[in-house]
């Protein structure tokens, strides 16, 4: 019927378009129904347990157009939804204008709003009303209307958030430095964490609150695969088992409750320390020292500093610990020349390596977690250049001497017949084998003692330069925990 009205209109238009001092377009742009349909308010489905795995999924409101009574006139609607029995006293409404006669609402919006607005229950079924009123632009006819009823189950979403805590993680059972999990970005309600997990227990809370009294996902006592919801820290505390530590990814799907527990290709922890006497950490637990993790080999970590005289061994893992993942020589006092370690848990063997009176100095620590192998070898400074004591040899130059700290060096610099320039190496055998001591700047004056470290041939290849009259006998000190250097004329 509408598209024979619209050609009708066509015809009149241009027959009569000049008298009726109007445009073509102006009469098709709304065109005006007669029609005496009985209006009628229908709903895609009178039953719905809403889902949040479907989101998009839509409950549909239709109508028919009702009558003008032949007058011609427009036909506006207007769709109110209410609880059954309020009688539509405060309901949602929308002005659906003419020539529409379909209205939808998403699932993810309609919980929403029966969450928010109307506030039914999760997982309660709510009966509701459903009212499509059509006013036509005649006094003469009176607003028609249907309604419709129908009942949805809204459900309770998931959180937003989620983290892990446990004694297989970093921050143990301190919930208020729960680690994070990430939001899916495609699909809702999945989290995922990767990282270093250590032999012990998980589960997963939904904030950082202080009190274990939130919600808690928890492993299911019949399927470790699938989670169990504990809302409000109730239901049984099932907490996942780490058997042997490691990187692992772990997707945790709310709306489904399952979790997947993969270990990865990786080291096996992402942070090591040392602890003991004979270490800057002393035995502080809760802050010791960390190693450096290396950026092109993730499995390997160094650590540098001054050792004294006692002991010390390598957490890894979590701090605050002393049960926990350690590495430590295979005997007690193993020597330092050993490159044996051996990675593993608890207290019962508690081997660590001893710093004698005569080891005191300065080390490099290289602890290979893939192949459980370490080096702990002396840091040594070498003076090399043409304006010190053993010229450009990089094969067997002269030691500084370690005291107290500081490397120092006693001897000329420079000679009557040349001036020189001199840098300091921390290894010798080959000129990129290791890190160099460099003045900040180039040829720059021994008054001046700010220096930066460079490793290898990377350069900046910046020199120490002794100016005309310089040369003489000189101390170098330099301690490298304190970054500081004194060049002085003796």
């Amino acid at each position: 019927m509408k598209n024979y009205f619209i050609k009708t209109i066509t015809i009149l238009c241009v027959s009569f378009m000049a008298l009726m001092n109007t445009s073509c377009e102006d009469l098709l742009s709304d065109p005006i129904l007669n029609n005496n349909d009985e209006l009628k308010l229908t709903v895609s489905s009178s039953e719905v347990i809403l889902d949040e795995r479907k989101p998009n999924e839509n409950l549909t409101f239709n109508w028919t157009t009702g009558t003008n009574k032949g007058t011609s006139a427009s036909i506006t609607y207007v769709l109110q939804i209410d609880k059954e029995g309020n009688n539509f006293a405060n309901p949602l409404e929308y002005e659906m204008g003419t020539n529409k006669f379909l209205f939808s609402l998403n699932w993810g919006s309609l919980n929403y709003i029966l969450l928010n607005t109307f506030g039914v229950q999760p997982g309660i079924a709510q009966k509701f009303e459903a009212r499509i009123t059509a006013t036509v632009a005649s006094a003469s006819i009176e607003a028609q209307v249907s309604t419709v009823s129908f009942t949805i189950t809204p459900y309770l979403p998931v959180s937003k958030e989620l983290y892990i805590i446990g004694s297989a993680t970093s921050v143990g059972w301190d919930i208020s430095k729960a680690l994070p999990l990430t939001l899916s970005t495609t699909t809702p309600g999945v989290f995922v964490y990767q990282g270093q997990l250590n032999t012990g227990t998980f589960k997963l809370p939904i904030n950082r609150d202080g009190c274990f009294c939130q919600d808690f996902y928890t492993k299911d006592p019949t399927d470790a695969a699938k989670m169990v919801h504990n809302i409000g820290g109730s239901g049984q505390d099932l907490q996942w088992q780490i058997t042997q530590a490691g990187q692992y990814k772990i997707t945790a799907d709310l709306l489904n409750l399952t979790i997947k527990i993969e270990s990865i290709l990786g080291p096996p922890f992402s942070e090591i320390y040392i602890v003991g006497d004979a270490s800057p950490s002393g035995w502080d637990i809760n802050n010791p020292k960390a190693f450096t993790q290396s950026k092109t080999n993730p499995f390997i970590f160094t650590y540098e500093a001054n050792l004294t005289q006692g002991s010390f061994k390598i957490l890894a893992g979590s701090k605050g610990n002393w049960c926990g993942e350690w590495y430590r020589p295979l005997v007690d006092g193993q020597a330092l020349s050993s490159t044996n370690v051996a990675q593993n848990s608890g207290c019962t063997v508690d081997n660590k390596w001893s710093i004698g009176s005569g080891d005191v100095g300065r080390y490099l620590i290289t602890l290979n977690t893939q192949n459980n192998t370490i080096s702990i070898k002396k840091v040594s400074l070498y003076i090399i250049g043409d304006g010190g004591p053993n010229g450009w040899n990089i094969v067997s130059p002269t030691a500084m001497t370690y005291t107290n700290g500081a490397f120092v060096f006693n001897g000329a610099l420079g000679s009557s017949n040349a001036t020189g320039e001199f840098k300091i190496s921390k290894f010798k055998g080959d000129w990129c084998d290791g890190d160099w001591v460099n003045p900040a700047t180039a040829n720059q004056s021994l008054s001046n003692v700010n220096y930066i470290t460079t490793n290898g041939c990377n350069g900046p290849d910046n020199k120490w330069k002794l100016k005309t009259g310089e040369a003489g006998n000189y101390q170098i000190s330099i301690n490298l925990d304190t970054n500081t250097m004194t060049i002085v004329r003796q």
